[in-house]
């Protein structure tokens, strides 16, 4: 069952299009994966749907739900974990939590009972009586997803949840994100972590000004756009024609990448091979979905 729904969204700042006839549809009980460069539109997107700022066109579904008409049983549905951290620094952990429930109209004793647990998912509980300022960057990340929880939502909007996290305590978002996901919870993950989404996504879109360049599950966008492997080769200077050349002979893609290239689907692995004399260097690796990333959205900073 499809349970987000977005028809030709387009989202204009005066000059700026930010999000541009975005057409989505993400399943019920999947994690779906957006990512994109600084300024690809992401966030814009996640606040259309979360009923934050509204579209200049189009339209968005959610749970079978218009948008422009039922924004109030949307947004009592929706887990949301905001990119930016709006805790309130005049409360502690708990109160914070507990005040964020009457928002959803939660009895008082429901929402210290769902604080609580929600504080122990994220090892937390120990600090339910700290204030704000005394908790560390990703103990106030861990607790922003922990408040997202608070209405047991069917589904959680996640904009860069583990963004400033260390090891640790991002493996345990990834382990508790798993286990949401196991339970049927529904996933909406904008991220600039590849990473990430290829462990936690069923499906990604790649978007680039404004604009979704390609969908798929991260293995299929692989195969599709890299290869099982890339081929590093750090190129002599003087030889960088003559490998440019015998690349494009044999149809290979490549792609210049600093002092290197890289090539993509190799099949003839002793032709390419064959190019270490013109070579400073070279590697075989698995390719990974950050390859894909930079094949379609470039190299260049674009903020």
């Amino acid at each position: 069952m499809v349970v987000i729904k977005t028809k030709n969204l387009t989202k204009r700042f005066k000059e700026l299009l930010a999000v541009d006839d975005v057409n989505l549809e993400i399943e019920e009980g999947e994690c779906f994966g957006l990512l994109g460069p600084n300024g690809a539109g992401k966030t814009s997107l996640i606040r259309m749907i979360t009923a934050v700022s509204p579209p200049t066109r189009g339209d968005i579904w959610v749970l079978g739900n218009d948008l422009r008409t039922h924004s109030r049983q949307v947004k009592a549905a929706l887990g949301v974990v905001p990119q930016l951290d709006n805790l309130d620094p005049d409360l502690t952990v708990l109160q914070n939590l507990v005040t964020f429930a009457r928002y959803f109209d939660i009895p008082k004793a429901e929402a210290q009972r769902r604080s609580m647990e929600v504080l122990s998912l994220f090892q937390l509980e120990d600090r339910c009586d700290s204030r704000i300022r005394e908790l560390s960057g990703g103990m106030k990340r861990r607790l922003l997803i922990a408040r997202g929880l608070i209405n047991m939502p069917s589904i959680m909007i996640l904009d860069e949840p583990t963004i400033g996290l260390d090891p640790q305590a991002k493996y345990l978002v990834w382990d508790k994100l798993t286990e949401l996901k196991s339970q049927g919870v529904t996933q909406l993950l904008s991220s600039q972590n590849m990473e990430e989404a290829n462990t936690l996504c069923d499906r990604v879109a790649v978007m680039h000004q404004g604009k979704i360049l390609s969908l798929d599950a991260p293995s299929k966008l692989i195969s599709s756009y890299v290869g099982d492997e890339i081929w590093e080769i750090e190129v002599i200077p003087e030889e960088r024609d003559n490998v440019v050349n015998m690349l494009e002979s044999r149809g290979l893609e490549f792609e210049n990448v600093g002092s290197g290239i890289h090539v993509f689907h190799v099949e003839d692995h002793e032709f390419v091979g064959g190019l270490v004399k013109f070579a400073e260097g070279f590697r075989r690796r698995p390719a990974t979905l950050e390859d894909v990333f930079f094949r379609l959205t470039g190299r260049s900073l674009a903020e």
